[in-house]
């Protein structure tokens, strides 16, 4: 793996989706346009927030997404444009560490967004 490169350094995103059919729609968008190497789902989650002055309590699925820093911006956007609320979580974080040859195929499975 190439650390002089920061655009190919992998890095991990989270989102939240309301159901499994929604999370799975955007899963399979993020890895079949190249945006994202893996993206997990796992069901379950309950999340509890405020919202727009109200408390709310809703399931959730997440999305965990493996992906390069370079790819984010357009990853970000895509999920901004394809996602059903209002305002989806999407979060980076970094990959500190990890197997070698994953992160190679992270960074080898996803492809910068071409003008």
């Amino acid at each position: 793996m190439n650390q002089n490169q920061p655009s190919e350094t992998p890095c991990m995103g989270f989102v939240t989706a309301p159901s499994m059919a929604v999370a799975r729609q955007l899963a399979h968008g993020l890895v079949e346009g190249r945006l994202a190497a893996c993206v997990n789902l796992v069901p379950g989650l309950e999340s509890i927030y405020v919202w727009q002055g109200k408390l709310a309590q809703e399931p959730e699925v997440l999305l965990i997404i493996k992906t390069t820093q370079g790819c984010w911006p357009a990853l970000q956007d895509w999920v901004a444009q394809n996602h059903p609320y209002e305002v989806p979580e999407v979060i980076q974080v970094p990959i500190q560490a990890g197997l070698p040859a994953y992160l190679t195929w992270v960074q080898t499975s996803v492809e910068l967004a071409k003008a």
